[in-house]
């Protein structure tokens, strides 16, 4: 693997690490706005989250009237 392919690699890790802590951000303020402080367990399931699994909870909020039913399975 040449220099600029490592680097390629490294920029597309580190683009998908900021997009997914801006997404948590963003669902964090959504959800404490819709229901409240947050529990410690729920911050860190949103910290360790995929891309995938925020966009799937944060289309949740609008619907759910429990922030259960944002995490259900």
């Amino acid at each position: 693997m040449t220099l600029a392919e490592r680097f390629d690699t490294w920029a597309q890790q580190h683009q998908q690490k900021g997009e997914e802590k801006g997404g948590g951000l963003l669902l964090r303020r959504l959800l404490v706005r819709r229901f409240g402080a947050l529990p410690s367990e729920i911050v860190a399931q949103i910290t360790a989250a995929t891309w995938v699994q925020l966009e799937r909870w944060a289309e949740r909020v609008l619907d759910a009237a429990s922030l259960e039913e944002v995490f259900r399975p």
